[in-house]
């Protein structure tokens, strides 16, 4: 007899299968509906942006929102290319710097025993109940008194270590098998080679999240305190610039939103995949 094909049911049964299969589907588009918002909002022409109650659809779609933010934006005095490359700048070089040192900082606190590892730990931690904004006046002196003030150093060199891209790594190295370390150990790699050789490759998962997060947040940064030059503005400063002038660039200012939606969805689009495929074939016990 030919034996039954079994199919795995995730609610213990197709109906709970369907269930599952509805409650995910209502989580993602309650997900998605702030940015299916933000888009209409960019095409609404500027008499539908404050209807009331407010339509969630446009009645008479229009570009004219993006025209209008282009053609401000040509208008500057510095070029608009040259935002873009100080805000791209920005992201590849904390993004990148990111990655190196909470890869080599996580491998060294999760599998390198020496004194005071605990109480790292620990404070790694802690600084995760803290946002950023605490700092800023700390970071502000500290900038001021090496004089990186108003330089490409001082809206990226505060940015290239996180406490949640230390602890993510952290948590991710913590899971390989001692076995694998302690066999390199054994053939003569160095802590290096180890790091970077053997833990490295098996973390790539971890890899394209942290990318994730840490381009995401690199997009967003704009220096307000820290940069005055027009010409090493990023990005998110000039277009929020842009549109803070008032009721009559509302139009304008959903335009901006959507334009610094788009470099961030676009990495997590590419990377995405790629996470889903590494965790599935990952895994490996001791």
């Amino acid at each position: 007899m030919r034996a039954k094909k079994s199919r795995k049911k995730y609610g213990g049964s197709r109906g709970g299968d369907i269930a599952i299969f509805i409650l995910l589907l209502l989580l993602g588009l309650f997900m998605l509906f702030p940015i299916y918002l933000s888009v209409i909002q960019s095409l609404k022409p500027s008499e539908e942006l404050f209807l009331f109650p407010p339509k969630l659809y446009a009645m008479s779609p229009t570009n004219q929102n993006y025209v209008d933010l282009i053609n401000t934006a040509s208008n500057m005095w510095v070029p608009f290319s040259r935002y873009i490359f100080n805000s791209l700048f920005v992201a590849i070089v904390v993004t990148v710097a990111q990655l190196l040192f909470s890869s080599s900082a996580a491998y060294a606190l999760a599998k390198v025993q020496f004194p005071g590892r605990k109480m790292l730990n620990k404070i790694i931690e802690i600084t995760l109940l803290f946002t950023s904004t605490v700092l800023y006046i700390m970071q502000y002196i500290v900038m001021a008194t090496i004089g990186i003030i108003d330089t490409y150093l001082a809206i990226t060199l505060p940015y290239i270590a996180t406490s949640m891209g230390l602890f993510l790594m952290r948590q991710f190295i913590g899971q390989l098998p001692d076995a694998l370390i302690e066999a390199a150990y054994l053939d003569g790699a160095g802590q290096v080679r180890i790091c970077w050789q053997i833990v490295m490759p098996n973390v790539k998962p971890a890899w394209l999240t942290l990318m994730i997060f840490a381009f995401n947040g690199a997009w967003q940064i704009n220096g307000y305190s820290f940069i005055y030059n027009e010409a090493l503005k990023p990005i998110p400063t000039v277009l929020q610039q842009i549109s803070a002038s008032g009721i009559a660039r509302a139009g304008v200012a959903a335009a901006a939103t959507v334009v610094l939606m788009i470099p961030p969805m676009v990495i997590f689009l590419l990377c995405q995949s790629s996470v889903v495929e590494t965790m599935a074939q990952s895994g490996l016990k001791d």
